[in-house]
């Protein structure tokens, strides 16, 4: 079992060894693909272990790590799958050199190991570590093109989610704080096993404090308003991969430490005050998202935009907070993973084609490349929750349960909201697919139709996406363990 701890960390570590010394070539640029399956492969043996597997040292699995183990496996996968061919076009634009494809490489999984540690950590302050190593990591993947927009996104990125890392280190300390005058052992003092058990001793109002700070920091890597400038601007400068993985499920992960957090604070204060804060943010972030999408001009900036839509109905569905709301979360994470990884490294290939990001200067693209136009049509759809894909059956849970719950004021304006940010993107999204198809000012002299690898990436995302909106298969019992541990019974 400490196998299945320690493989989802080493196996990307391995892979990113394995890129600073062999350097990313024909033979290595693999690495990254079979890395992140070892790492779904791990979630899937976790999760089949059973509900809850005990204690390895400074690492824990539940049925919440597996859940999201297989997650980061499952978008890291598509992204590893489409980077060759998205290193190779840079190449060939003049954009990245042999050096700056071994650094990707490195960083890349590097990023993956760090995430698959957050979720595996058995302490908030290990949390904390490996959510602050995504930032470093990630920022010299946002600046990897090292221009000029790129090299200011890249500072705007940390400095943001610098702050938001500092509130929430600040709600780390507050939160030990109370732990120890609840005469929690200093052992266990951040350990979620620990604090859950103590919570009902802990005093209320430092722990308010704590958890607000918490759920702010955090919800600043999330994505969430207020402290989510970040976003737009990391996206639309990083790698196609790249944005698909912090989209895909870095977002997710911060997100998952919103739901840990959740759960502490749920048994000290009751579940009023989470719930409040919660249903603001969430309002907020959409109110937000929905504004900004309709004067939106680039593409990539309208994928990430969406992006804080979703993560605001994650936070509507959490404020709720029943098991039918609590799966409907979880299952939108891994759905909004498929869906915003095949649209991000869509839209990475449509950009390389066309030589611009700017919706009005792409036009006939389903016409000029099918597939990559096909693809990035269908993962909007899933994006906006149309049937059979995913987030369709995972938004109708998550709006049943806040009706059943006596919130359908909050439902009810959420989804006007979503009414609005769904017109916006679907407008962009038909202009760029449609009508006659021409090239971009500075398109460069690159195939439309993608490698083999890339497009079985676009392909299995897809189509994953559409067959868990279809059935969840065995993945139902894990939802609802995962649910559990969420405190949703």
């Amino acid at each position: 079992m400490t196998l299945l701890l320690i493989a989802p960390i080493g196996a990307p570590l391995l892979a990113a060894a394995g890129y600073a010394v062999l350097g990313w070539r024909r033979g290595t640029c693999w690495l990254g693909a079979a890395a992140a399956a070892a790492v779904l492969a791990a979630g899937a043996a976790l999760a089949a272990a059973g509900p809850r597997t005990g204690p390895a040292g400074l690492l824990r699995a539940d049925a919440l790590s597996a859940y999201m183990l297989i997650v980061i496996g499952a978008v890291a996968l598509l992204a590893m799958l489409a980077s060759p061919a998205y290193l190779a076009a840079e190449e060939a634009a003049g954009h990245a050199t042999a050096r700056d494809a071994r650094r990707y490489g490195v960083l890349t999984q590097a990023f993956v190991a760090a995430m698959a540690f957050a979720v595996l950590a058995a302490s908030l302050g290990l949390l904390w570590v490996a959510i602050e190593a995504t930032t470093i990591l990630t920022a010299f993947l946002v600046g990897h093109r090292r221009t000029r927009n790129a090299t200011e996104a890249a500072w705007k990125y940390v400095v943001i989610c610098s702050a938001g890392i500092a509130l929430a280190l600040l709600g780390v300390v507050l939160l030990h704080f109370a732990a120890r005058h609840a005469h929690v052992p200093s052992s266990g003092a951040l350990d979620w096993t620990e604090l859950a058990a103590h919570a009902g001793r802990l005093d209320p109002d430092v722990t308010r404090i704590a958890v607000a700070l918490l759920v702010l920091g955090f919800g600043a890597k999330a994505g969430l308003a207020p402290l989510h400038a970040w976003l737009p601007d990391a996206h639309s400068q990083a790698p196609a991969p790249v944005s698909a993985l912090m989209s895909g499920v870095l977002l997710s992960v911060a997100f998952y430490a919103v739901l840990r957090v959740k759960v502490i604070a749920d048994a000290a204060l009751g579940g009023g005050f989470v719930r409040a804060l919660l249903l603001g943010v969430a309002l907020a972030s959409l109110a937000l998202a929905a504004a900004l999408l309709l004067a939106q001009r680039d593409y990539k900036r309208m994928l990430a935009y969406s992006s804080i839509e979703h993560m605001g109905l994650l936070a509507l569905g959490a404020a709720i907070g029943t098991p039918l709301a609590m799966a409907g979360v979880l299952l939108h994470v891994l759905g909004h993973g498929l869906a915003k990884s095949v649209a991000f490294l869509a839209s990475g290939f449509v950009q390389q084609a066309t030589g611009t990001s700017r919706i009005s200067a792409v036009r006939g693209f389903a016409a000029r490349s099918p597939l990559v136009g096909g693809a990035f049509g269908a993962a909007v759809l899933a994006l906006l929750g149309f049937p059979p894909f995913t987030l369709f059956a995972a938004e109708l849970a998550v709006f049943r349960a806040g009706f059943a719950a006596g919130l359908g004021w909050a439902v009810a304006a959420a989804l006007a909201l979503l009414l609005v940010a769904t017109a916006a993107v679907a407008a962009g999204t038909a202009r760029m697919l449609l009508g006659d198809p021409h090239p971009g000012p500075g398109a460069a002299t690159i195939p439309s139709r993608p490698p083999i690898g890339a497009a079985a990436a676009l392909l299995l995302g897809l189509a994953g996406c559409a067959a868990l909106g279809v059935g969840l298969g065995p993945l139902h019992s894990l939802l609802l363990d995962a649910a559990a541990v969420l405190g949703a019974r």
